[in-house]
């Protein structure tokens, strides 16, 4: 039988922890916030999509987990915490979403989608199901918090797909290996 190397070495875990880092230091630009919770900030994403495009699924999805970990209970000080389920939707299981994009080195611009597109699904059901007495009176509450979430979340992935695809066509040149 071959020997096959875990994809948890060391090296994986740095980016891991240097992703999350950097992540969390792109959190803090926000361009624009919402009243409820939700911003559109300088590419918190990106470090997030890139481990997954280089690293692939699992430790794409580990490394967003975590991250949403880190932004809910330190970044946000837990100021958008009302219930544990919603809690997993909008922070560990959103952002872990973003690690999809690990399916699809070769095409980044999907996988970013992809990933992002899982993430905003992930904040419309905690919207609908936790945050409906901010619709407003006569809005069906599935509309409003498509509205809601789209609203910071449609600019933050452009931004988010722009650099990222900056950054991989400059990660693919230098490690031609990793987008094959």
């Amino acid at each position: 039988m071959e020997r096959r190397d875990s994809i948890w070495d060391a090296k994986t875990v740095a980016e891991i922890g240097v992703a999350i880092a950097l992540a969390a230091v792109l959190h803090l630009v926000k361009l624009w916030e919402m009243p409820q919770g939700g911003s559109v900030t300088l590419g918190t994403m990106v470090p997030l999509f890139i481990v997954a495009l280089r690293r692939g699924p699992t430790v794409g999805v580990v490394a967003g987990a975590l991250y949403g970990i880190f932004e809910g209970w330190v970044l946000s000080g837990g100021k958008f915490f009302y219930h544990p389920v919603q809690v997993i939707l909008d922070y560990p299981l959103a952002f872990g979403l973003l690690g999809l994009a690990g399916f699809f080195p070769r095409y980044p611009a999907f996988g970013v989608a992809v990933g992002a597109t899982a993430r905003y699904v992930s904040h419309v059901i905690s919207g609908v199901v936790f945050f409906s007495q901010y619709a407003p009176k006569g809005q069906p509450v599935w509309l409003y918090s498509l509205g809601y979430n789209a609203a910071f979340l449609a600019p933050d992935f452009f931004v988010a797909i722009v650099l990222t695809l900056l950054v991989w066509e400059r990660v693919a040149k230098l490690s031609p290996q990793v987008a094959s």
